[in-house]
């Protein structure tokens, strides 16, 4: 019996595995020159330096796609969603001020403070910031598969781009954490679907008129 259960384990997660990276291929792009324009980017958090001090390259790729995004014209508004579960730290903001100084304006960019998980980042998305069409999902590729895919079976239009994949000496642990976070993602989805931590009231992201001079949409 148990060995049955340990088989039966293993195979779930290598299908968990399979059907995430490949399910929603065709709406993840790296191009920035052929992903479509889209009104909004959901940009999620990563912390901005690891706990040695040094700046995290994950989180320096995100801000630098975020970015690109805008000015390239292919998002008119950035939502930055991450954890902020206490005073010292403080993803979103940190992710405003870095995209604030690579030149996106800071009326352009909302910020989610309760995107504790990717789960809960794709959600919120669409029950407080009312993202239901189509989103752009900014992350690197190994996460955007995940995220692209959750968004999805939560009734969100989503599409990906890809930040600079980030090769570093734990890049092993990273990819090991992946794999279990795939499994969870198609646990949520199928078997135990639940609310994010933190929902509460609407804040739906309402976008202004476009200024002179402001990238428009699908601008190269």
């Amino acid at each position: 019996m148990a060995g049955a259960l340990s088989v039966a384990s293993v195979l779930f997660v290598a299908f968990a595995n399979y059907y995430i990276i490949t399910a929603n291929r065709d709406y993840i792009y790296d191009d920035i020159a052929v992903v479509p324009a889209c009104d909004v980017g959901l940009v999620l958090g990563a912390s901005s330096h690891l706990a040695d001090g040094r700046e995290n390259m994950h989180f320096v790729s995100r801000m630098d796609a975020a970015a690109a995004l805008y000015h390239a014209g292919k998002v008119r508004h950035l939502l930055v969603s991450g954890d902020n579960h206490s005073a010292d730290y403080d993803e979103p903001t940190a992710m405003k001020n870095a995209l604030v100084a690579r030149g996106v304006p800071a009326g352009a960019i909302t910020c989610d403070f309760a995107g504790f998980r990717t789960y809960d980042s794709v959600v919120r998305a669409k029950e407080i910031f009312g993202l239901s069409d189509r989103v752009i999902i900014v992350t690197q590729r190994y996460h955007n598969t995940r995220a692209v895919t959750l968004a999805r079976a939560n009734g969100i239009g989503a599409i990906g781009f890809c930040a600079r994949d980030v090769v570093f000496r734990h890049s092993v642990r990273t990819e090991i954490r992946e794999i279990v976070s795939r499994t969870f993602a198609m646990l949520e989805i199928y078997i135990f679907p639940h609310k994010p931590r933190h929902l509460g009231p609407r804040e739906p992201i309402v976008l202004s008129k476009v200024p002179a001079g402001a990238p428009q949409l699908g601008m190269q």
